[in-house]
């Protein structure tokens, strides 16, 4: 299964220590515009799972885990998500995003973009 495992799967014995579970995400590229308080700033979705979603780390931007910040990602004419999200963590040129809340009539959109990314786990490693 190329390194994925359905949710009903177990970790199998042999796997390290250091790798866990995560949703599985989908690559896509989209332009998303993150905003917090007055302050807001276009950048790019790299990656987008049912829990969360990667940016590509503006230059400018300054920031830490554990803020909340609003995403708004136009998919396409009939698909807008905006939703809250809390900085889960940041690297040198990403900053991953772990979702706080998806409007409850953003939830079914948003499943069927991710389709079948929607109910797969894949290991990673830190």
């Amino acid at each position: 299964m190329n390194g994925m495992l359905l949710m009903t799967e177990t970790n199998p014995p042999e796997a390290e220590s250091k790798e866990r579970l995560r949703a599985a995400r989908m690559q896509i590229e989209i332009t998303v515009l993150m905003s917090r308080g007055g302050e807001s700033q276009p950048t790019e979705l790299s990656d987008i799972s049912a829990t969360g979603a990667m940016l590509v780390r503006p230059l400018e931007w300054v920031g830490e885990p554990g803020q909340r910040w609003v995403l708004d990602m136009l998919f396409a004419e009939d698909l807008h998500i905006h939703l809250d999200a809390v900085v889960a963590r940041v690297t040198r040129h990403h900053i991953g995003f772990s979702y706080e809340q998806i409007p409850e009539d953003k939830q079914e959109p948003l499943w069927n973009l991710l389709g079948g990314y929607a109910d797969i786990l894949e290991y990673w490693g830190e």
